[in-house]
């Protein structure tokens, strides 16, 4: 590794939070004329220049620890762990996807740096996890009494189409390529795989753990406290 490599410690560069989205609002005076309401969960700097974070409108110009408060009062039962042993670019998609379905948490497992470029700023606001291997991530998952459902499309694996996933459950994906790891795959309760009709393999690994979330949450979810 050169001097100028960054090591597994640190992050590699994402977004940034202000200014990266066109759309949003301008400041509060501007939007609407008055005074701000006596709300603590409002941010004074975003009042004074406007909010164009990356953010549900409910959660306009909300300090983020605020907004983090809020979702956690709603989260999911349901887990998310992938596999990082060659820095998949996949995780940031996975994160935003979390994020999306309120999962509980997401763990990462292997290297700690992982490009944040493709989350767009929600791990701010998502629960990460890392785990330097697979047995650290099994042993969470035992504490916290999860079902880990490996996902991967591999012979005897059960049609997440017509599969019941457990609503305490760790959803478990490999990276970009080689997929899940033979011990993940041992050492999941069940395996689900996702059909496929075209030519492709395999679909891309953070396209494939959006279609698992939503299996979760079409047959979990109160569909009604969604946006």
């Amino acid at each position: 590794m050169s001097a100028d490599e960054p090591s597994d410690e640190q992050e590699l560069p994402g977004p940034t939070e202000w200014g990266e989205h066109p759309h949003g609002v301008g400041p509060w005076a501007q939007e609407f004329g008055t005074e701000p309401p006596p709300d603590a969960r409002l941010d004074p700097e975003l009042l004074a220049q406007g909010d164009r974070r990356n953010v549900v409108d409910a959660y306009r110009y909300w300090k983020r620890e605020a907004i983090v408060a809020d979702i956690d009062a709603r989260r999911h039962e349901f887990h998310v762990a992938i596999e990082n042993f060659g820095h998949d670019a996949n995780i940031g998609t996975v994160v935003r996807t979390a994020n999306a379905f309120a999962a509980a948490a997401v763990h990462i497992v292997g290297r700690r740096r992982w490009n944040r470029r493709g989350a767009m700023v929600t791990d701010r606001y998502q629960h990460l996890e890392h785990h330097a291997d697979l047995a650290e991530l099994l042993a969470f998952a035992e504490r916290a009494d999860l079902v880990v459902v490996a996902v991967d499309n591999v012979p005897g694996a059960i049609p997440l189409e017509t599969a019941q996933l457990p609503r305490n459950c760790l959803l478990l994906f490999g990276q970009e390529g080689p997929g899940v790891t033979e011990q993940a795959k041992s050492a999941a309760v069940m395996t689900v795989s996702i059909a496929q009709f075209g030519s492709t393999r395999s679909i891309n690994a953070g396209v494939a753990a959006g279609i698992a979330m939503h299996a979760w949450i079409a047959q979990h979810a109160d569909l009604t406290r969604a946006w």
